[in-house]
């Protein structure tokens, strides 16, 4: 028999934003599986419900449950670890997975409010979740926490120069929580996706010329699919990544292997 221990998150609650559908919804999914209890939070409290019930339908009633949130606003972020604490319990695992893109195209031509709505919600509410869980985390001794950035963070764009910064930014504010909070047994780190097939990425991959791009020059020879990221959520919640701290983990099927 083969042992799975280190991947069992059975008693865990785990707070997901951004996982209605897509990638945090399969981040979510690949959690319950692996028998974390998991609060499906994004700003449409019909689309939570729908994913919590589907993953109640596959893992057992109870586990998940939804809790509409704007990750743009302090107030709605303190309500949703609030309801969290009264459904579930105390986090012991959090993933920032929400994220907004509000402009496409070049930095000089963009408005204020949207580069400010950019590194708000992608950047400063990231900070906010993160003290907000981390009470719950030193006072066990353990947790992890887990926000997506991405491939972006690491070239410049023509199109998408603002949101790579915030992404980029993401991955600082991990390495700096790592080194404050990994003294109180909390781990930080990154996910950092490629080209993903999620309908927040459409505009990037629903091209024949994205489509041929990503066939033969992505060494896996494909664009990723949401799937592809229930594993490393699975591994950052879990033990087996207990000394793993302050990273940007590519998921990418190779195209950024050197970052």
């Amino acid at each position: 028999m083969v042992d799975t221990s280190l991947f069992d998150l059975t008693g865990k609650v785990a707070l997901l934003t951004g996982a209605s559908k897509g990638m945090g919804k399969s981040m979510a999914e690949g959690l319950a599986e692996h028998g974390a209890k998991v609060v499906i939070s994004s700003r449409k409290l019909d689309q939570c419900e729908e994913t919590a019930a589907e993953i109640n339908s596959k893992c057992g009633e109870g586990s998940a449950v939804a809790i509409a949130c704007n990750i743009g606003y302090k107030e709605q972020l303190q309500a949703l670890v609030d309801e969290t604490h009264e459904k579930l319990g105390k986090i012991d695992i959090l993933i920032s997975n929400a994220g907004v893109n509000p402009y496409y195209g070049s930095m000089m031509d963009i408005p204020d409010e949207a580069f400010n709505k950019t590194m708000e919600s992608n950047v400063r509410s990231n900070l906010w979740l993160a003290k907000m869980v981390a009470t719950d985390m030193i006072e066990k001794g353990k947790g992890s926490i887990a926000i997506t950035a991405s491939t972006g963070a690491f070239s410049g764009s023509e199109v998408l120069g603002t949101y790579n910064i915030s992404k980029l930014a993401d991955i600082a504010l991990v390495r700096n929580l790592a080194l404050e909070l990994g003294p109180k047994g909390i781990r930080v780190n990154a996910i950092c996706p490629g080209l993903v097939k999620t309908d927040f990425a459409k505009a990037l991959w629903d091209n024949p010329e994205a489509a041929e791009r990503a066939n033969n020059e992505t060494p896996m020879r494909r664009m990723g699919e949401p799937e592809d990221f229930k594993g490393i959520a699975v591994f950052l919640a879990s033990d087996a990544s207990e000394w793993i701290t302050g990273q940007a983990q590519t998921v990418c099927g190779g195209t950024h292997m050197w970052r």
